[in-house]
Order: structure tokens, then C-alpha cells, then sequence
């Protein structure tokens, strides 16, 4: 495997991935032109915050498996372009978590004791004690917008110097909040009551210019922002306003609009802001617990281990991924069957629904489907994998439905129903430790191992029609190595038959078998 790094991590992240035989280049400081001429030989990409994983990068990436990011945010990295093109995105959410709150307390305690102002008059030979008068954090108010990694290491160091500790995040239960003595409030709530307010969510839609003019002015009187998440979470011509005028008494930034930010920045020539450049996560520590999970990351997609920390994927154990495996190889040979016997390629699909009972309805499951949905797509679809998908089945318009429900006959079943809006196929099957069988097709029982070349034919259930099928196929020198007959009502009703073949029919075979006496219809496919 050949691996780019194109920002600086620490040497060990590099001895680490050579250590697993991997082509290793490091190529820091290239502009996007450049790496989309580079980026085309590697099948992984390592960044920080420093290189934009642009759609054109990753159009030109044609043999790139995963981006990893040694850090928290991924909006330098285009994930809908990777998710297009079936590029796993992974992230490092935890590794500089402690970094990050601890600088966070760090710009808290220099903008509200002036720590820096204090710093700079001494140098310059002066001493002014009354004019650096600071204020306590002690019975103080903080308001945390975003409780999740970073944002609970705050929360629990604000407690620690007995700070009241209130936060927004609308994703995170009371229960785990209350864990660390945080109260859950609204936002607004939030803004209005808080001595403090530290930003610790993602750059997105929803958060761009989340703390605005408009929330700026319902903020108490002398109150503090800090900004260790993302720039533009704060607008800051609202923020520079604010300040200006006194309305705030201060701010502390380590992130900005634009980065690195004009040095004529407006910002800069206030007394009351505290500026670090983008240090949150600059510590050793931080930069090699980040730089070595992406790279666990990429050694574990090689060996085809789960990628714990994927951004558009989901997260399994590997205990549970163990489980699942020959579930997520049933279910793509499920959507192989399901697509010949629809015939995808003529009709498009309306619908799918996976029902999971038994074991398999306690845990993620979302490989399972995603490796259906490839199965059932993949010959209408170039590339498509586990990553692309789903993604894929909704820009088709496909109507995807999960369900789970009990079991008595097996530890777990996997039950699939395919639709096309005048035809439905419906499977059953289940695994016995690694074997995968697929045990009914509609209202057929059948057990068989889906592996290998089949015809699967529908047909009356009379004397002579099988006969006739085994004639036909030995006229064209193809051998049946095994068969595989459903029958549904008895005789004078139809019959399901699977023919495991060595080679495959070419259309002509199995437009004479359609032909045959009896016979309803026939298709081939490769499971």
C-alpha cells in the first residue's frame, strides 16, 4: 500500500506504517495542483488541518482508499466528493481532545487575568498592577456550546475550579451530562446566562455565524467568548463590535475566519483579545496520539479490520464486526440474486427493506445493508463499495427501510425484500459461524451455499421439465455441479430451481431454456 502524508506528523506515525511494509512518502506544503498530479499512485492519503481535500483532488484520485485526518475537523477534506467515489474518511476525534480543553482553560485564565497585557508591559520596563485587574472563575458561570470530546474535558476542569457549568448540545443525553454536574440548557438560555461562553462543535451549516450580532446582544454585560473549535462559529465583525464598544470584555481566539487570518485583522488591534495561531492540538502528546490513530486506521483497512473512527461509515467493534462478517458477504450475494432475478439493469429499484431478527437485531448493522445494497447495484454501477452505497441508493431514489424482530429457528436471520414497484423478491438466510446459506427464496425453502455460477429458473412442477434442462445444458457442454429444487404446493404448481453450473451460460442458452416445455423463466448469475 502507498501512503502520502502531505502535512508535518511526528516520525513515529511514519515508523509506524513502514513497519506494516507500506510505501511511505512524506510531500508537506503542496498546493492542490500539485497533489492532484501526485495524489493518482496512492491508496491513502494522511493530512492535519493544512491540506483541502477538494473534489478535484479526489477526482483525481483514482486508486485512493481512505483519507485519514490526524485531528478532529474534516471540514478541509470534501466528504461528499470521498463518500461519491467510495473513499473512507477517518478521523482522529479523541487523540487531542485533552490538548485542546487544556489550551482552551489556558486562553480562559490569560484574557480574563489579561495574562498577556500583563506580559507585554512588564517587558516594555513598566509596572501596572491597578490597570490589570482580573476577574475569579470561582462561582462563575461557563457556557459550553458542544459536550462532546473536547467539550466535555472543558466541562470537567471548569468544575474542578468550581466554576457553574451549564452547555448546549442537543445530542448528548442528561444522563451523560449530568455524569461531570453539567446542566443542559437551550442555546438561547445559554447565551443569556453565561459569564463565559467556549465554542466546541464543528464547522457546519447549522454552526456557521452561530454566535451572530443578534446573539451577541442578549449576552451579559462584560461577558467573555472563547473560539478553540473552528473559525466562522463566531462571526467576527460582530465580535470585533462587541468588543469595541465594551459590550464584551473580552475574547480569546485560536481559530479564525480565515486562516492563516490578514495581519490587518481588526481583531489585532484590540487590547481585550487573547490570539493563539491554531495551537489547540499542538502539543507532542496530541500530535502523536492523532498522527498514530489514522495510521492504526489504514494498517486496519488493509488487513480488512473495522475503521473505528470513520466519518462516512459506521462505528462497529471488533468483536461485533467479527460477528457480522459473513453476514455482510450473505447479504451482498442477497442483492446479486435479488438483481438478477429483477433484472436491475432493465427496471429500476423502488424499494428495499432489511429486517434483521435474532442476535443480528441488537447491533450496527448499517455494513450489513450497505453490503446488500452493493451486491444489488453493483452491475449498474461502477465502484461502487460499502463507502458509496447508500449514498448511491438515495441519489437513485431508492427507498431503503431497516427493521429488526425476534427469532426461534436460528441465533440470527437476515430477511431481504426487493422491490421494483411491480415485482418483489423476498430472501431469508443466516450464517453458521463463518458459512453463509441462503435458506428461502419467496415462498421456496431452500438451503444452499451462494457461491459460484447459478441459473435460476422458475418452472412447472411436471414430469420431464428438469430432464429437459439437463439435456439442453449438456448439448452446450455445461456441466451442473449441483441443483438445488423448491417446490410450493405440490404437483401442478411451480417450482424454484438453482443450478450451480461450472461455466456460465452465454443469453442464447438461456434463451433456448426459456423456450423450453414448461419452463417460465431462466437468468444466470455469478455469486
Amino acid at each position: 500500500m502507498k501512503v502520502l502524508i502531505t502535512d508535518p506528523v511526528p516520525e513515529e506515525v511514519v515508523e509506524r506504517l513502514r513497519s506494516e511494509g507500506f510505501d511511505v512518502t512524506v510531500k508537506t506544503g503542496i498546493g492542490e495542483d500539485e497533489l492532484v498530479s501526485t495524489i493518482p499512485e496512492y491508496d491513502a492519503l494522511i493530512v492535519r488541518s493544512g491540506t483541502k481535500v477538494t473534489r478535484r483532488v479526489i477526482e483525481a484520485a483514482k486508486n485512493l482508499k481512505i483519507i485519514g485526518r490526524a485531528g478532529v475537523g474534516v471540514d478541509n477534506i470534501d466528504i461528499a466528493a470521498a463518500t461519491q467515489h467510495g473513499i473512507v474518511v477517518a478521523n482522529a476525534p479523541g487523540g487531542n481532545s485533552v490538548s485542546t480543553a487544556e489550551h482552551t482553560l489556558a486562553l480562559i485564565l490569560s484574557v480574563v487575568r489579561k495574562i498577556p497585557q500583563a506580559d507585554r508591559s512588564v517587558k516594555e520596563g513598566r509596572w501596572e498592577r491597578k490597570k490589570f485587574i482580573g476577574m475569579e472563575l470561582r462561582d462563575k458561570t461557563i457556557g459550553v456550546i458542544g459536550l462532546g470530546k473536547v467539550g466535555y474535558e472543558v466541562a470537567k476542569r471548569a468544575k474542578a475550579l468550581e466554576m457553574n457549568v451549564i452547555a448546549y448540545d442537543p445530542y448528548i443525553s442528561e444522563d451523560r451530562a449530568k455524569q461531570i454536574g453539567v446542566k443542559l440548557v437551550p442555546l438561547e438560555e445559554l447565551i443569556k446566562q453565561s459569564d463565559i461562553i467556549t465554542v466546541h462543535v464543528p464547522k457546519t451549516k447549522e454552526t456557521e455565524n452561530l454566535i451572530d450580532e443578534k446573539a451577541i446582544s442578549t449576552m451579559k454585560d462584560g461577558a467573555y467568548i472563547i473560539n478553540c473549535a473552528r473559525g466562522g462559529i463566531v462571526n467576527e465583525k460582530a465580535l470585533y463590535e462587541a468588543l469595541k464598544s465594551g459590550k464584551l470584555a473580552g475574547a480569546a481566539l485560536d481559530v479564525y475566519e480565515k486562516e492563516p487570518p490578514d495581519p490587518d485583522n481588526p481583531l489585532f488591534k484590540l487590547e481585550n483579545v487573547v490570539t493563539t495561531p491554531h495551537l489547540g492540538a499542538s502539543t507532542k502528546e496530541a500530535q502523536i496520539s492523532v498522527g498514530m490513530t489514522v495510521a492504526n486506521e489504514i494498517v486496519n483497512m488493509s488487513k480488512g479490520l473495522p475503521i473505528k473512527n470513520a466519518v462516512n461509515l459506521p462505528s462497529v467493534e471488533v468483536s461485533e464486526y467479527e460477528y457480522i462478517m459473513p453476514y455482510l458477504k450473505l447479504a451482498e450475494k442477497m442483492g446479486k440474486l435479488a438483481a438478477a432475478r429483477l433484472q436491475v439493469a432493465k427496471r429500476a429499484v423502488e424499494k428495499v427493506r432489511i429486517t434483521f431478527r435474532g442476535k443480528l437485531s441488537g447491533m450496527n448493522t448499517e455494513y450489513i445493508t450497505r453490503a446488500l445494497l452493493k451486491g444489488l447495484l453493483q452491475n449498474i454501477v461502477s465502484n461502487i463499495n460499502l463507502v458509496s452505497a447508500l449514498p448511491v441508493a438515495k441519489e437513485r431514489g431508492i427507498d431503503v427501510e431497516q427493521a429488526t424482530g425476534d427469532i426461534s429457528s436460528y441465533e440470527s436471520m437476515l430477511e431481504v425484500e426487493v422491490s421494483d414497484g411491480e415485482r418483489c423478491i423476498n430472501m431469508a438466510g443466516t450464517c453458521f459461524g463463518s458459512e453463509y446459506r441462503i435458506t428461502k427464496i419467496d415462498k421456496y425453502k431452500v438451503d444452499f451455499v451462494p457461491e459460484g455460477h447459478y441459473i435460476v429458473s422458475l418452472h412447472e412442477d411436471k414430469p420431464g421439465v428438469i430432464g429437459r434442462v439437463g439435456t439442453l445444458l449438456g448439448n452446450y457442454n455445461i456441466n451442473i455441479a449441483g441443483m438445488i429444487v423448491g417446490r410450493y404446493g405440490g404437483r401442478g404448481g411451480i417450482q424454484l430451481m438453482l443450478l450451480l453450473v461450472d461455466d456460465p451460460p452465454t443469453d442464447d442458452v438461456l434463451a433456448e431454456m426459456e423456450k423450453l416445455d414448461g419452463i417460465i423463466d431462466a437468468v444466470y448469475v455469478y455469486l
